[in-house]
């Protein structure tokens, strides 16, 4: 059974029941993504550590680049 058969069965069961439909399947996926992401940098925080990963760190090295010695 798929996920939207899924949700139409209990769409179906709720309107039968008198109960509240249930929110489609996908609609939390970014709170969710930005609850994660939060708890990453928290516990970061907490080991005292940078709470940005490896990616942006070199990222942040491409774009700023050190000035080269000039000897």
């Amino acid at each position: 059974m798929s996920s939207t058969q899924h949700h139409l069965l209990d769409l179906y069961r709720a309107q039968r029941l008198g109960e509240p439909a249930p929110p489609a399947p996908g609609i939390h996926d970014w709170q969710v993504v930005r609850e994660w992401r939060d708890h990453r940098q928290f516990r970061a925080a907490l080991a005292e550590r940078p709470a940005h990963g490896p990616l942006r760190q070199a990222l942040a090295r491409w774009l700023r680049p050190r000035p080269r010695s000039t000897c």
